[in-house]
């Protein structure tokens, strides 16, 4: 997040984001869950990112499936398209240097060393 007044401004997550696509951002957020699900059962959700690694192959079989349920979650297709592609930006933007991994975010094998 900019941390000056004018970068704050010209990010309106809340305006120009969640305001656009609230039902969107909801069936998102349902995918996270049933992920956390399926990869760290019965664990806090967080974002194992030794997990499902594969978000480009993952995003275009989503848009093929699109208009479509998922097949193991019931969601939308199209959500879980959604989930991958923030999914494939964020680590772009950590490899970048432009972000830093998430407070969601986790490698368990890197901390049980």
């Amino acid at each position: 997040m900019p941390e000056d007044s004018l970068g704050r401004k010209q990010t309106p997550l809340i305006t120009g984001v969640a305001d656009y696509f609230p039902d969107a951002l909801i069936y998102v957020a349902k995918v996270s869950y049933f992920g956390n699900e399926k990869h760290n059962p019965g664990q806090a959700l967080y974002h194992n990112r030794e997990k499902s690694t594969d978000e480009a192959d993952s995003i275009l079989r989503h848009l093929l499936e699109r208009g479509t349920p998922d097949p193991e979650s019931g969601l939308p297709a199209s959500a879980h398209m959604a989930w991958r592609a923030l999914s494939l930006l964020q680590k772009e933007l950590e490899e970048a240097g432009l972000a830093t991994l998430p407070r969601g975010a986790r490698y368990p094998s890197k901390e049980a060393k």
